[in-house]
Order: structure tokens, then C-alpha cells, then sequence
């Protein structure tokens, strides 16, 4: 044995868990009078939102949560949900965040499934609630959050505590501690199942941990930032801000809905910085009507993931004066775990080039071990050419704990020691992955693979698009061809005739749409487009 291993064993001093919730407790004894959550007139400072989680935790306690134990939360982007990410776990249990648009028979699933201890849950969404608690085989506890910025007249009261009153109940010198083991569940979050049930994809401290660093240096957030919360604090933990920004000492500024003109508002009222959002609102941004913009006071800093985004988006967005960077995730991956990360040489592109750059998915985040994109049936590395599609798969400490109770779903993912994302892509020789397609949204006519994203691409150039999605119709002689489904620009007609022969200019003419059909497109809501429900029509 080496002497570096000898009587040099970890101890208390030298070793102790990784967890985020060290940020808020950081944050409360160094900066206890900042500013740190903001929503409408409510104002928290670092020692008002520490206190306010513990005494939730002492309340959770006190009605028996404890460690491995599930709190469930249905709620919008407000105070509570953010204490949640810090009161839920000070207890030992484990957060599940519930996206709040799931229909009354996903969410009494989930509830089951997670064999959930304690639902809390904003009362304006008591219709689906109350229906999926009818179906329940188990005893629940609801905690109502009684939100006044809500319509009041689509509340209406669902459990036997109110968020506030409950908090009162709790001590806030409870005695919280930190978990022994870092991989010790924290969160769980379930995917958005397109077929059968949604899978409980197990987050643990550490991971969460290392996101919420690797995060700050991948965007290089600097401290005291302002952060506004459009990406739901349901999807992924709101792809870890909720962690990350207390680290910085920022402020967190709540949002409700998603409001194009309050986005704008909030922006100038409080000096937002940064924020997150899918490429649907990116797209809401830049087409807003002039009376509802405001004229930037300085950059603002835009990560966009959730669907690869065209890459007019970024020319559009830099014209306001926001700065945006493409990511890259999974709810199994924590969220992001590549980036677009900008090499200075490429100044010297024209725009439209380096907008196209941009648009990839780019290269591992510095708490990401690896990423490639391999030939999945021989687990073989494809070469770095631009052309040759395989599958992205990756590896790391911010990769799920696994699937909650399916062992057999985990170790289909985890295969050859890689997460397989089920991303087709392709690497460049610079080592930067392009995705192609989702495996099940490629489009095979005639034998040739088309990718469905570099027709909507092409698409979202049109003056008149405002948001393009592609799917494979059935065809007698090419077994599918694509079929466009398309949102128009407000005021700026276009014909399906007009946008076919626009694509004919830069396609090969088999990836060119066989037919365009326009009307609203259905969306998940963190913005990606329900494709699966685009197919149904065929």
C-alpha cells in the first residue's frame, strides 16, 4: 500500500457530504439581510427565507415526515416551491416536484407511485387535483398554498392546512440536519411519458451539488446576479437555479405565468440578468408587439434548452440585447450538462454561420465526466465528421440515481456504463454534438434518414413562421414523408404553397414537406412541442 494511503483515512474533518442545502444556510449567516426571493409585493430576505424553510421542516416533522418519506409539490414559480427545494429535504425526505399541467389520472399515479406522504399544491389547480385525490387508495396530507396574485375565482380550498398557518406550526430552531450520505436521495422527478406511465427519474445530494457549481461556472454567473424564474421549478428543479443562485447570494424573482410583457417588466424593475426559458418563449420574446417591450438598460444573459432551437432565434434575441447560450439535458441528467461553449476563432464567421453554431448542443459541462455520441447496437464511438448519426450518451455524478422502482427501465439506460439518451446526433471533428432527431421523431422515406429539426430549421427562417414542427406522415410509395405543422407570425400570412418552395431553396427535395398544416401547436409546459400528438392527426 502507498504511504499517500496509510493512517491518511477520511474523518469528520476532512470529509463531509455534498449537498445544496449548505448554499441557503451559507447564504442565511453571511448575507441575512439581502434580498433574496421576490414574487409581486412579497419580499424575503436571506434570514426570512432560512427561517421560513426550517420552521416548513419543523412542521413536516412534526405530522411524522421523515427521512425517505415523499413531499409532493403541484405548484407555479413561487416562494413556496423555492422553500420547498431546502424545507422538504432539511427533513431527510425526498421533494417531488409534479408538473402542474398533468391530467388528473398522471398526477394520482405519481402520488401513488411515490407513495407520497404530503401533497402541496396552489389551490387555483383544485380541479384535477381534487378528481386524481378521489381515485387515491391512500391517506394524504394537503397543504392548500392560497396564492392572492391568483384569479381567486378558479381557487377553491383543497386540503386541511393552508401553506402559512401550516408554516406557523413549525419551530424555527428546529434542529435540521444534514444527510450522512451524499448519495442520499433528494428529488425525484418524473419524465413527461409519452407512452404508458411517467418514469421517477431518483436526483441525489451530490448531484445536485455539482450541477448547481457547474452551472455557475458553465454560464460564469457572477455573484449577486439577478435571476428571473421562467423555467418551471417543477422541471428538473428548475434545471438546479433554485440551489445554484443562493450559492451566488442572487436574487431570485418569481413568475407566476408565463407573460411576455411581464417578463419585460420585470426585467427593468429589477435588473434581471439571467434567465432560462425553452426556445417557445424565446420565440414569445422576440415576437412581441412593440407596446409590450422595454428597451433593455443592459445585456441579459439566456440559457435556452428544452428543444433545439432554431438558429434565427439567436440572431433575433441578440438584436434586443440578450445573450443567448444553448444547453443541453435531460430530466435524468439533472438538466444541462452540455453547452454551446464559444470559441473566440469563430468571430470570424458571418452571422448566419456562427448562429448555426450556436445551435448545437455543444460540448460537457465542467461536472460532466463524458459525453460522445456513439453507435448504440456495438457501443463504439461514431467518427467525428459531421455525418455519421449515433446515439449521445453520458456519464457522470450529475446522471440519476436510476429510475424509482424499475430496475429493469435503469439498466437499459445505464448499458456499457453509459446513460443512453435516446438523442440521435452527430460529432463534429471540433468534438461539438449536433443533434439530428429524437430516435422516435427521425423520418425514414424511402430508406433515407431525414432529421425532422433541420427541416423545422429551415422552416423558422420564413418571416412568417412563428414556430415549425415536423413529423413523418404515412405514404403508400415512401413508407412516410414529412409533414409540417406550422404557427404563423400575427399579420403576416403565408401559403402552404409559398413555404414549400422556400424549403425547395436549401433542401434536397425528399426532405422537403409533402404537406404544411397550420393551426396551434400542442406544447408540454416547458415548451417543447407534443409531437405525439401532431402523429395522432395521421
Amino acid at each position: 500500500m502507498s504511504h499517500y494511503e496509510t493512517n491518511l483515512d477520511k474523518n469528520d474533518a476532512n470529509h463531509v457530504p455534498l449537498t445544496p442545502l449548505t448554499f441557503l444556510k451559507r447564504a442565511y449567516e453571511i448575507y441575512p439581510n439581502y434580498e433574496a426571493v421576490i414574487y409581486e409585493d412579497r419580499k424575503y430576505t436571506w434570514s426570512q427565507v432560512y427561517k421560513r424553510t426550517v420552521k416548513f421542516a419543523s412542521a413536516l416533522n412534526k405530522i411524522g415526515v421523515s427521512k425517505g418519506d415523499t413531499v409532493s409539490f403541484l405548484s407555479f414559480n413561487t416562494p413556496e416551491i423555492f422553500e420547498g427545494h431546502y424545507s422538504v429535504p432539511m427533513t431527510g425526505a425526498v421533494l417531488n416536484t409534479i408538473n402542474i399541467r398533468l391530467d388528473a389520472k398522471t398526477i394520482a399515479y405519481i402520488l401513488e407511485h411515490c407513495e407520497a406522504k404530503v401533497l402541496v399544491v396552489d389551490r387555483q389547480l383544485h380541479v384535477e387535483v381534487k378528481k386524481a385525490l378521489n381515485t387515491l387508495k391512500r391517506k394524504i396530507t394537503i397543504i392548500d398554498i392560497n396564492d392572492k396574485f391568483a384569479d381567486q375565482s378558479k381557487c377553491e380550498k383543497i386540503g386541511e392546512f393552508e401553506y402559512e398557518s401550516f408554516l406557523n406550526t413549525g419551530d424555527e430552531n428546529y434542529n435540521w440536519e444534514m444527510p450522512e450520505d451524499e448519495w442520499q436521495a433528494l428529488s425525484l422527478s418524473y419524465t413527461s411519458g409519452t407512452t404508458g406511465n411517467p418514469k421517477g427519474v431518483v436526483y441525489h445530494h451530490r448531484g445536485s451539488y455539482l450541477m448547481s457549481t457547474g452551472s455557475a461556472v458553465a454560464w460564469n454567473m457572477p455573484n449577486r446576479l439577478n435571476f428571473l424564474t421562467i423555467v418551471p421549478m417543477f422541471h428538473c428543479n428548475g434545471w438546479g437555479y433554485p440551489w445554484t443562485v443562493p450559492m451566488l447570494n442572487g436574487r431570485t424573482i418569481c413568475l407566476r405565468n408565463i407573460d411576455v410583457k411581464k417578463i419585460f417588466e420585470l426585467i427593468d424593475k429589477y435588473n434581471v440578468t439571467h434567465f432560462g426559458g425553452a426556445p417557445i418563449v424565446l420565440n414569445m420574446i422576440t415576437g412581441a408587439p412593440a407596446s409590450d417591450r422595454k428597451k433593455l438598460k443592459q445585456k441579459v444573459y439566456v440559457l435556452t434548452a428544452g428543444a433545439p432551437p432554431p438558429s434565427i432565434i439567436f440572431k433575433k434575441m441578440k438584436e434586443l440585447g440578450f445573450e443567448v447560450m444553448h444547453v443541453y439535458g435531460l430530466t435524468e441528467t439533472y438538466g444541462h450538462v452540455t453547452q454551446c461553449a464559444w470559441n473566440d476563432s469563430w468571430d470570424e464567421f458571418d452571422e448566419e454561420k456562427q448562429n448555426e453554431i450556436k445551435a448545437r448542443q455543444g460540448v460537457r459541462y465542467p461536472n460532466t465526466e463524458g459525453i460522445t455520441v456513439m453507435n448504440p447496437e456495438i457501443m463504439r464511438e461514431v467518427p467525428k465528421d459531421g455525418k455519421t448519426i449515433g446515439e449521445i450518451m453520458i456519464k457522470g455524478n450529475v446522471v440519476m440515481k436510476g429510475y424509482f422502482k424499475d430496475k429493469a427501465a435503469t439498466d437499459k439506460a445505464m448499458k456499457g456504463g453509459w446513460f443512453h439518451s435516446g438523442d440521435l446526433a452527430v460529432m463534429h471533428p471540433d468534438g461539438y454534438v449536433k443533434i439530428q432527431d429524437r430516435s422516435k421523431d427521425i423520418i425514414i422515406s424511402g430508406g433515407e434518414n431525414i432529421s425532422s429539426i433541420e427541416i423545422e430549421n429551415t422552416l423558422a427562417k420564413h418571416p412568417s413562421v412563428s414556430i415549425a414542427a415536423v413529423v413523418a406522415k404515412p405514404d403508400e410509395k415512401w413508407g412516410e414523408v414529412p409533414c409540417a405543422f406550422i404557427e404563423m407570425v400575427q399579420d403576416k400570412p403565408v401559403t402552404e404553397k409559398e413555404l414549400i418552395s422556400f424549403c425547395k431553396e436549401t433542401l434536397a427535395g425528399f426532405k422537403v414537406p409533402k404537406q404544411v398544416i397550420f393551426c396551434e401547436l400542442p406544447k408540454t409546459s416547458t415548451g417543447k412541442i407534443q409531437k405525439f400528438e401532431l402523429r395522432k392527426k395521421f
